[in-house]
C-alpha cells in the first residue's frame, strides 16, 4: 500500500467514526435519552465528552452560557448527590473559565398541570433527600408537599413556592414553582418549575 492510499484509508477510517457517533447521538435525541451529565467546578470538556445532548464549547477566559442544541434531561453525576430531572426545553449552564459554574433550568418540556407538577418536584426532592441534600432556610421556606394548603399556595399567582436545598458543603440549589399563563391554555392552571445549582457559598 503506498503512503498516499494508506492516509487516504486512515482519513476514510476516521470520517466514519465521526459519522458513526453522530449518529448515535441523533438516535440518542430522537429517542429521548438526550441528557447532560455534569458535576458543578469540572471542566467543560469533560461534561461535553460524558453527554449525549450536543453543547457549545466553553469560551477560554470568560464567564458565559450555554444550552443544549435539544430537549435534554440534567443527570447531575456527583457521586454522592447526584440525581436526574425530566426532559427540559429550557436549560442554560453557565461556565467560568472553562469549568462548569452553575446552572439554570425548568425540568419540563411544556407548563405542567398542578398534578403533574406536583409529580416531579416531588420525585425530585425524594432523589434529593435519599442523596443526601438537606432543606435549608426551611422554616420561612418549607418543601414542597401534596397538601391542601400547598395546592392553594401555588394557585395563587402572587405566591407560588420556593424551597432550598443544600449538599453538604459542595453544592445548593433553588426550587420555584409558579403558576404561568399558558396562551396555548388559557382556560387551564399551568405551572413552570425552575432549578437553579451552584456551589456552595465558600467552596472553591
Amino acid at each position: 500500500m503506498s503512503l498516499l492510499q494508506c492516509i487516504g484509508w486512515r482519513r476514510g477510517a476516521m470520517a466514519l467514526a465521526v459519522i458513526s457517533l453522530l449518529m448515535l447521538a441523533v438516535i440518542k435525541v430522537l429517542s429521548g435519552d438526550a441528557e447532560i451529565a455534569l458535576m458543578i467546578g469540572e471542566p467543560w470538556e469533560d461534561m461535553r465528552r460524558r453527554s449525549s445532548a450536543v453543547i457549545d464549547p466553553a469560551i477560554p477566559g470568560h464567564y458565559w452560557g450555554r444550552m443544549p442544541k435539544s430537549d435534554a434531561r440534567l443527570r447531575f453525576v456527583d457521586p454522592q448527590y447526584g440525581f436526574v430531572t425530566p426532559l427540559a426545553r429550557f436549560f442554560s449552564i453557565s461556565f467560568d473559565d472553562e469549568r462548569v459554574s452553575n446552572v439554570r433550568m425548568s425540568p419540563q418540556i411544556e407548563p405542567l398541570l398542578l398534578d403533574d407538577t406536583l409529580k416531579v418536584v416531588l420525585d425530585l426532592q425524594d432523589q434529593w433527600r435519599n442523596a443526601g441534600w438537606v432543606p435549608i432556610r426551611a422554616e420561612e421556606f418549607p418543601s414542597l408537599a401534596d397538601t391542601p394548603q400547598w395546592r392553594a399556595q401555588l394557585r395563587d399567582v402572587n405566591k407560588g413556592g420556593t424551597a432550598y436545598w443544600r449538599a453538604g458543603n459542595k453544592y445548593q440549589l433553588m426550587l420555584v414553582v409558579s403558576r404561568f399563563r399558558d396562551n396555548k391554555r388559557p382556560t387551564e392552571e399551568r405551572y413552570l418549575i425552575t432549578l437553579g445549582i451552584h456551589r456552595s457559598r465558600g467552596v472553591q
